[in-house]
């Protein structure tokens, strides 16, 4: 079964039965709900105006077909449509309250390969809903409560294809982005784009910003030339390219360009996590605060955070989580280990393109190389493990089970179980995005991460019986 319904979004794979898959039934079907639920909650706006969306897509080949659906359908319940065509997510939650929307949708399944496609689902400040509404929405769905417009009260469709130079500006326009101290170094990056709407957007950012553009994969085709889960072993191309271009380094984003990983000069990995490290290593610099990651997420943001004299939260999985928790410590700084960026400044999403702009910025006023950069941050080596979901694995048992094996441990099970060794973590929870159970492990060296990985996953499959 590969439909999947969370604080992610709707997503699944194309094609198939309906109410296994993401077919153009079930795509229907939750759009209907979505707009359902915004007539539901704005009743009282819908006597003087008709409601407001706006909606962007990803590159993937089924793109256009799942864009067409969820957007007539809106039109169908009386819903306009600012249809930003090819977009990233994090433009798409810029330009909702930018257009006063009353929500938005972005069509993309982010990290997932060609096959999947998803309805992430935003709120009218353009940022993701929260659980309880989620389960509104799935409650709509299940019941087909839906009440279509009449013939004179359809929606219409407002196209605006300008929204990625808006979104530049609004990035180049930061206080902590130095455009003028980037130019002078005169920086040359080799950009991925996984041939998805970053190939577009990334190249025009560096342009603007002085940085001379090598391009890989930056095609909007959809075909992915790799697994575009930026990875390590998904990226050997960019990082063979770095070092014969001599480049300073290497950016590669995933479809939707929410997520950022960086190339060192030496073409090796700086590590997905420590993207946010790096940059909340500037912006503590600059501006006294505290920051939040998810619990899946290095440890060495607690340490950059408490060197800049601020404190630092963890959250449970999931961008709405890590946004809620912000706002809650007034964190000015956070996001996901997983390459993701958030920074309030700009808006309470992740965003590669404020990432690269604070990154480029960091790495101009220090003076140091990449290579250089990534030895100064502290020293934590992660292993990330899964293990494919079966109709026979008890989730919820199985963690369970895991919680009472190490109950005397310092452990937490507000996302699944995470057992806090003294040197040492592991993270078991069930993904939000994939059927899989994700197994995380952090230690002081990269062997000690592995063994710690293995014998958990050992652990698990002897409990669950595979």
């Amino acid at each position: 079964m590969t439909l999947i319904k969370s604080i992610s979004g709707i997503r699944g794979t194309i094609g198939g039965k309906v109410g296994d898959n993401l077919t153009p039934v079930d795509a229907v079907k939750f759009a209907s709900a979505y707009g359902t639920f915004l007539k539901q909650n704005n009743s009282s706006i819908l006597k003087d105006r008709k409601l407001k969306v706006v909606i962007g897509r990803d590159a993937r080949i089924s793109g256009p077909m799942i864009h067409n659906l969820v957007q007539n359908t809106l039109v169908g319940l009386g819903i306009d449509v600012i249809d930003l065509g090819l977009s990233t997510t994090p433009t798409v939650e810029i330009a909702v309250p930018l257009e006063n929307a009353d929500g938005g949708i972005i069509l993309t399944a982010s990290h997932n390969p060609k096959q999947w496609n998803a309805l992430k689902l935003l709120n009218k400040k353009g940022e993701f809903l929260n659980g309880e509404d989620g389960a509104t929405i799935l409650n709509i769905a299940e019941e087909e409560a839906f009440d279509f417009s009449e013939v004179d009260h359809l929606g219409e469709v407002i196209e605006n294809s300008s929204y990625m130079d808006i979104h530049i500006d609004e990035v180049l326009a930061l206080p902590l982005v130095d455009v003028e101290s980037v130019k002078e170094k005169q920086f040359k990056v080799v950009v991925d784009g996984v041939n998805s709407s970053g190939g577009i957007v990334i190249p025009n950012l560096l342009e603007q910003m002085g940085v001379e553009v090598v391009k890989l994969y930056c095609e909007p085709n959809g075909y992915f030339p790799h697994n575009p889960e930026p990875l390590k072993e998904h990226l050997g191309d960019i990082c063979k390219l770095v070092v014969e271009e001599k480049a300073d380094f290497g950016i590669v984003v995933d479809p939707d360009v929410d997520r950022l990983a960086f190339i060192s000069n030496d073409g090796e990995m700086f590590g997905e996590e420590y993207t946010l490290v790096a940059v909340a290593d500037y912006v503590l610099s600059k501006t006294k605060g505290n920051t939040v990651s998810n619990m899946s997420s290095s440890r060495a943001l607690r340490d950059i955070t408490e060197k800049h004299g601020g404190q630092y939260q963890a959250s449970a999985v999931g961008e709405v989580n890590v946004v809620t928790l912000m706002k809650e410590t007034n964190a000015i700084i956070g996001g996901e280990g997983n390459g993701g960026i958030i920074y309030p400044e700009s808006h309470y999403g992740r965003d590669s393109l404020v990432g690269i702009a604070l990154f480029l910025t960091h790495l101009a006023q220090q003076n140091i190389s990449v290579a250089d950069l990534r030895a100064s941050l502290p020293h934590y080596f992660m292993s990330k493990n899964k293990i494919e979901l079966t109709p026979q694995i008890n989730v919820d048992l199985l963690l369970k089970s895991m919680t009472e094996k190490y109950k005397n441990e310092d452990i937490s099970t507000i996302d699944g179980v995470k057992i806090d060794f003294p040197t040492e973590w592991v993270h078991l929870r069930k993904s939000n995005t994939e059927p899989i159970i994700r197994i995380y492990t952090e230690a002081l060296s990269q062997n000690e991460a592995d063994v710690l990985a293995e014998r958990f996953v050992s652990e698990i499959k002897e409990i669950a019986g595979i």
